[in-house]
């Protein structure tokens, strides 16, 4: 579905610049361009603007092919947009990304009475780090970046439920726990829910503004310019229009976020997000025609596990037991995950990955699942399938520890795990608090949007937890495991 362009009457319009007020000494490299309009004909609606027309195509400097130096030249000599026109009495807001935290932003503006467009570049679904891959014509399904999740805040219980009533998950109640290098296993107390989509995370993702009558979705749409004009925010993609909205929302990161941010016109927006820092994961998916050989012939089976003293390896599951669990027979589906180390030492263009460094990482990957399962080396079965992924923008390792970012002046905010933490229980909680707080802001006519002011000079701190994410709850079961006892894995990972 493609978003609406709202039109203006053709009307002279007579600008003239205020001189800008005194900056406070928290933002003294920011500078602030505040222009009024008057017409000589009544505008319609939002026809007020706070910031020069957008230049021609002609005359615009290419943003992409930057240095990250320049990046941030860019991003902290920008004057910040100030929006005085009145809030329109239908206001239409523009979320960019549509993983979990802009979806569930989407679906809770939508509860206030706000309608929104989703704009995602995915190809094959939403979801961003939500991502199943599912090969035909076997078939083979992997969950290739979020796992599963756990639930620890009421509120996103209260989603979960529903969820579930929905059938759009389950419970994984397959064995998961850490595997030590040699084979060693401890598993997790079982107390602890953990959930799963039922065909895969990215089905979930998709499902959930099925029912919505106030979303649109455009995907694949790569947003790279975000103007200010006449009251609105005009977006585009690759000069192409993309539609005028009252307020934007920022639910992506990564290089992609600071370009798109660097000459929009809101600093305080761009500085904090030039301030998160992100690691790199690479996923292997292997299919293998039998089940995995481990030693010394117990009788304890996992389905996931956290690999612990493995320089390539920091996660393994078992997507076939996991999301079907009826087969009895066929490939098993094994999904890897690296550290983040060593995502970092081998980190390349994600758009380009060479074959060299695939093949690479690969072998490398196996070879630490063979000294993960304490096998010898080159004893692994060779799988029928492979693939690897970069995911050059993995996870957070470090938060504001702040729900959602808004600037009231840009009508412009953030929302994303990061905010909160690494898991999808911080995803969701972050689209829910910016969707609510933009729509308190609207609810105000923004007379006084400096009481709307949120997150924009917090200070970031370090972010523990797995390299492939933190799991609400399950830090706090692990430590009441009274000296678990170790069990080594049986001569198979799964039963045929």
């Amino acid at each position: 579905m493609s978003a609406s362009i709202p039109s203006f009457s053709s009307s002279s319009l007579v600008c003239r610049a205020l001189k800008p007020p005194k900056p406070s000494s928290h933002c003294l490299s920011f500078k602030t361009l505040t222009l009024t309009c008057t017409s000589q004909t009544k505008p319609k609606k939002g026809a007020t603007t706070n910031a020069p027309k957008p230049t021609s195509k002609r005359n615009r400097k290419p943003s992409y092919g930057t240095s990250r130096r320049s990046i941030l030249k860019k991003t902290f000599n920008q004057e910040q947009v100030m929006f005085s026109a009145p809030v329109s009495n239908d206001p239409v807001v523009a979320i960019i990304g549509g993983g979990m935290a802009g979806l569930i932003c989407a679906l809770n503006l939508e509860k206030r009475g706000v309608r929104s467009t989703v704009f995602d570049t995915g190809i094959h679904g939403l979801g961003g780090r939500m991502g199943t891959r599912i090969i035909d014509p076997w078939p083979l399904i992997f969950d290739h970046a979020a796992q599963f999740f756990t639930v620890n805040d009421s509120r996103f219980a209260e989603l979960v439920d529903c969820w579930l009533e929905k059938g759009l998950i389950q419970e994984w109640q397959g064995i998961i726990g850490e595997l030590d290098v040699s084979g060693l296993f401890s598993p997790f107390p079982s107390s602890l829910r953990r959930y799963v989509g039922v065909n895969g995370m990215r089905p979930l993702a998709d499902s959930l503004l099925s029912e919505t009558c106030m979303v649109n979705v455009v995907r694949p749409c790569w947003i790279s310019k975000l103007e200010p004009f006449n009251g609105m925010w005009h977006l585009s993609e690759n000069g192409k229009p993309c539609g005028e909205f009252d307020a934007i929302v920022i639910a992506h990161n990564g290089k992609c976020a600071n370009r798109l941010l660097a000459t929009s016109g809101l600093p305080l927006i761009a500085r904090q997000m030039k301030r998160l820092e992100l690691s790199s994961i690479w996923a292997l998916l292997a299919a293998f025609e039998d089940p995995l050989p481990l030693p010394n012939g117990a009788v304890t089976s996992f389905e996931g596990a956290f690999v612990k003293g493995v320089d390539s390896v920091s996660w393994m599951a078992n997507n076939t037991k996991k999301l079907l669990r009826s087969q009895s027979s066929g490939p098993h589906c094994w999904t890897f995950l690296s550290t983040a180390a060593y995502g970092k030492r081998n980190k390349v263009p994600q758009e380009n990955i060479p074959t060299a460094t695939a093949e690479k990482v690969k072998a490398g990957m196996l070879e630490g699942v063979e000294a993960a399962l304490g096998l010898s080396k080159g004893s692994l079965k060779k799988p029928l399938y492979t693939r690897v992924q970069l995911w050059g923008a993995a996870l957070p390792t470090n938060t504001p520890g702040i729900p959602c970012i808004f600037d009231p002046q840009g009508r412009a905010g953030i929302c994303g795990d990061w905010l909160l933490g690494s898991s999808l229980e911080s995803a969701a909680l972050s689209g829910m608090s910016l969707a609510n707080h933009i729509a308190d802001y609207f609810q105000s006519g923004g007379a006084h949007p400096e009481e709307f002011a949120i997150g924009l000079q917090n200070e970031f701190q370090p972010l523990e937890g797995h390299d492939v994410g933190q799991f609400p709850g399950l830090e706090s079961e692990k430590k009441q495991m009274n000296e678990p006892e170790l069990i080594n894995l049986p001569p198979e990972v799964v039963s045929a």
